[in-house]
C-alpha cells in the first residue's frame, strides 16, 4: 500500500538549498541513479560515505569495500560496556589478480533488502542481499581470481567437478566456495606478512565467468544444506505494504532451486506462511549475530504479520473526574507561560518539542473537558509552527536539498551542528520532525481550515521520512529512517559508524509515525493511517529489544531515551509491567541520587514507574519543581491519573 492522494499536493517542496556539508553522492552511486533522491540512512551507508571503506553489516556477514576488492568477515558478536557488538576482521578478501588499478566501488542498484556493490576493475559485481548465508558475486567476464586471508589455510579441497572448493582456517572457520562452473583454483606457496606482520595466504584462479557463491559454514552437519540450496541466488529483495500490520519480502532470485534465507527472532516471531505453503523453516541451520541466532527458513516471500495497534489522541481508559482538579490546576499554569515571543532558541529540535509539549496541553484538556486554555495553546501552536511553514522564519526554517533528496534545516546545512542534531545531514528527521508534526495534527483537528491552507506543507515533512512510493512521490527517498530487514528506524543518516548505524532512541521513531498517523486522521487518509500506524507498531515491538543507546552516558538518561515523550500511545509500549520494571531499576541508581539528575529525567522515572506504584511516583512527581522542554506538570499528572 503506499500513500496516493491527489489532492496532498506532493509536488510542495520547501525552498531549495546546497548543503555545504552534505557529502558528494556521485563519487558512489551510478550515474542513473543521481537523478532520484538517495537513501540517507540505509544498511549500505557506510559503503557512500567518506572514501566508501568501513564495513557494513549484511546479516550474517561484515562487509568492507576498498582498493578494488571485497573482504569478508564472520563477526563474533561480544558484549561491551552498553550493548552487543562485534568487530570486523577480514576473514576473506576477494578480488581480480589481474586488477589494472585501485578503482573506488559503485552502487549499481538498491532494493529494500539489497544493494549490487560493482567492482569494474575486477570485472566483479556483488549481490548483497540481507539474511543471504552466501555472498554471492558475479565475474562478468573471464578473469582471473584472488582470494586472500590473513588465517593460515589449514586444509583445501574441492570436488570432482571443481565447482565447490573447502577451506578451513587457522580460525577454526570453514569456508566453502561454490561456482556455476567448473573453475581451477590452487593455494599460492607464501610466507608474505602484511604491514602488521599478519600471515598472509592466498588462493588464484585461472580466468573465469560466471557465478561464485561463498558461505561460512556454521556447523559440519550443515554443510548438506549449504550444499542443497547453492544453486539459487538472490539478486534483489522488497518489502511490501499489502495491507495494514503486515510486511510481505519478496526476493528477485535467479539460479536453480529453492531459496535459502536467514531469519532473525523477530522475523522468526512474526513469520506466517500463508502466502508461501512451502516455506520451511530450518531450525538448526543457525548463523550466529549480534541480533541473536539467525535461523534458516526455505521460500521465495515471506509473509509477516504483527498484532493491531489503535491510534487515539487520548488516553485508553480517560482520567477519573477526581483528578480533573488537579490537572485543570497545573494546565492553567502551564498555558500561562506559553509565549512564543519568547522562546530564546532557533532550533528546530528544540522548537519542535515546545511545539509537541503544548499540543499536549491541548489534548490534555479536551480530555479533561477543560476547553477554555486551548484557543491560547491553538494561537501558540500557529505562531510557532507557520514561520516554519511559511520561510518567514529568518533564524531557521526548512530547505530541502536536491543533492540527496530531504529535508535540511537553514542552521544545520550550514555548519556540523550538535544542537541541532546535525539537521544538515538530513539527520534524526524522526525526532525533528515528528515532533512538529504532532502540533500540526493537533491544529488540522482544531482548525479545518488551517489545515487545508498547509496541507502541502504538512506532508511534505511527513513524507521526507515516511514516503512508501517514490514513483508516486518522486521528491524523497523510501522510507527514509525505517529498516526493513531489522525491522525498527535509525537516526544516524549521513554520518558514518563503525558497526552501521546507531539508534538514538525508540521514542522519537515511535512519536513520529504516530504523529504521522494523527496527520492520516486529521485529514481523513486511510493510507497514511496504515503505514504509519505500521510503522509505528513495528518501532513499539522493537523498543522492547536490545537497542544501543548513544547520547547520555548515565544509565537512567538512556532509560529516558526510551520514555520521552509521553503520548497516548506510551500506553502500548509500556504495557508489559515486566518491562517497564526492568527500565526503571536500570535506571535506578541516578534516580536516587538527589542532584544528580535534572527534575525533568526524574520526572519521566517516576512516570514510568507510575506504572506499577502509582501513589508513590505521585508523591514524588509533587515535589518537583519542574519545567523541561519536552514534558510538562501537565502531563505528568494527565499520566499517572490515566493509569488503570
Amino acid at each position: 500500500m503506499a500513500i496516493n492522494n491527489n489532492n496532498k499536493n506532493t509536488s510542495f517542496l520547501f525552498p531549495q538549498t546546497n548543503s555545504t556539508i552534505l557529502p558528494d553522492p556521485s563519487k558512489f552511486f551510478s550515474q542513473n541513479l543521481l537523478s532520484t533522491p538517495l537513501p540517507t540512512n540505509s544498511f549500505f551507508q557506510n559503503f557512500v560515505l567518506n572514501n566508501g571503506d568501513q564495513a557494513e553489516y549484511i546479516h550474517p556477514y561484515l562487509i568492507k569495500s576498498s582498493n578494488s576488492s571485497l573482504s569478508v568477515s564472520y563477526p563474533f558478536p561480544f558484549f561491551n560496556f552498553f550493548a552487543k557488538s562485534q568487530d570486523f576482521c577480514p576473514d576473506l578478501t576477494i578480488t581480480s589478480s589481474s586488477k589494472s588499478s585501485n578503482e573506488k566501488h559503485i552502487i549499481s542498484s538498491y532494493s529494500d533488502l539489497s544493494v549490487t556493490l560493482d567492482i569494474p576493475s575486477s570485472n566483479l559485481r556483488f549481490f548483497l542481499v540481507r539474511g543471504s548465508p552466501f555472498l554471492t558475486f558475479s565475474v562478468t567476464q573471464p578473469t582471473p581470481l584472488s582470494i586472500t586471508t590473513t588465517h593460515l589455510i589449514r586444509s583445501f579441497t574441492s570436488n570432482d567437478s571443481l565447482t565447490k572448493y573447502t577451506f578451513n582456517l587457522r580460525n577454526s572457520q570453514t569456508w566453502i566456495l561454490y561456482a556455476s562452473s567448473p573453475i581451477t583454483i590452487r593455494k599460492v606457496p607464501n610466507d608474505t606478512s602484511d604491514v602488521f606482520c599478519y600471515h598472509i595466504d592466498e588462493i588464484t584462479s585461472e580466468p573465469f565467468s560466471g557465478i561464485i557463491r561463498i558461505a561460512m559454514l556454521p556447523d559440519l552437519k550443515n554443510e548438506a544444506v549449504l550444499d542443497k540450496f547453492s544453486s539459487c541466488y538472490p539478486v534483489s529483495g522488497d518489502a511490501v505494504f499489502a495491507r495494514p500490520f503486515c510486511v510481505e519480502y519478496k526476493w528477485v532470485k535467479r539460479g536453480s532451486g529453492d531459496l535459502l534465507m536467514l531469519a532473525h527472532p523477530f522475523h522468526l516471531k512474526i513469520l506466517c506462511d500463508i502466502i508461501d505453503r512451502d516455506a520451511t523453516i530450518l531450525s538448526d541451520f543457525k548463523y550466529e549475530s549480534k541480533d541473536g541466532d539467525l535461523v534458516g527458513v526455505v521460500a521465495d516471500s515471506w509473509f509477516l504479520k504483527i498484532d493491531p495497534v489503535s491510534v487515539t489522541w487520548h488516553s485508553s481508559n480517560g482520567v477519573k473526574k477526581e483528578y480533573h482538579k488537579e490537572i485543570v490546576s497545573a494546565l492553567l499554569k502551564d498555558v500561562e507561560k506559553l509565549n512564543s515571543s519568547e522562546i530564546t532558541k532557533t532550533l528546530s529540535y528544540y522548537d519542535g518539542a515546545l511545539i509537541a509539549r503544548a499540543a499536549r496541553l491541548a489534548l490534555i484538556a479536551e480530555e479533561v473537558g477543560f476547553l477554555d486554555v486551548i484557543p491560547k495553546v491553538g494561537k501558540f501552536l500557529k505562531d510557532t509552527i507557520e514561520p516554519w511553514l511559511d520561510g518567514t522564519f529568518n533564524e531557521n526554517g526548512f530547505f530541502y536539498d536536491k543533492k540527496f533528496g530531504g529535508i535540511v534545516t537553514k542552521q544545520g546545512c550550514m555548519f556540523y551542528c550538535n544542537e541541532c542534531l546535525h539537521s544538515g545531514i538530513c539527520n534524526a528527521e524522526i525526532n525533528h520532525l515528528g515532533y512538529f508534526l504532532y502540533g500540526i495534527a493537533f491544529l488540522v483537528k482544531l482548525d479545518p481550515d488551517w489545515g487545508r491552507k498547509y496541507k502541502p506543507q504538512a506532508y511534505s515533512l511527513m513524507e521526507d521520512f515516511m514516503n512508501s512510493s517514490t514513483s508516486l512521490n518522486p521528491n524523497y527517498t523510501r522510507l527514509r529512517c525505517f529498516d526493513l530487514y531489522k525491522l525498527h528506524s535509525w537516526a544516524g543518516e549521513l554520518t558514518k559508524f563503525s558497526d552501521g548505524r546507531y539508534r538514538k532512541g525508540s521514542v522519537d521513531a515511535i512519536n513520529a509515525y504516530y504523529s504521522a498517523t494523527l496527520i492520516g486522521l486529521a485529514y481523513g487518509d486511510a493510507d497514511v493511517i496504515s503505514i504509519g500506524s505500521t510503522l509505528m507498531a513495528l518501532e513499539i515491538l522493537a523498543a522492547k529489544r536490545d537497542v544501543t543507546l548513544w547520547y547520555y552516558s548515565r544509565h537512567a538518561s538512556k532509560t529516558c531515551f526510551r520514555i520521552l515523550p509521553l503520548l497516548p500511545i506510551s500506553e502500548v509500549l509500556f504495557s508489559d509491567v515486566g518491562y517497564v520494571k526492568d527500565l526503571v531499576e536500570w535506571g535506578v541508581p541516578a534516580f536516587l541520587g538527589s542532584g544528580r539528575l535534572e527534575e525533568g529525567w526524574k520526572g519521566f522515572l517516576c512516570a514510568l514507574k507510575g506504572q506499577y506504584d502509582k501513589d508513590n511516583s505521585m508523591k514524588k512527581i509533587r515535589k518537583f519543581s519542574f519545567s523541561d522542554v519536552e514534558n510538562s506538570f501537565s502531563n505528568l499528572l494527565w499520566w499517572i491519573h490515566s493509569r488503570g
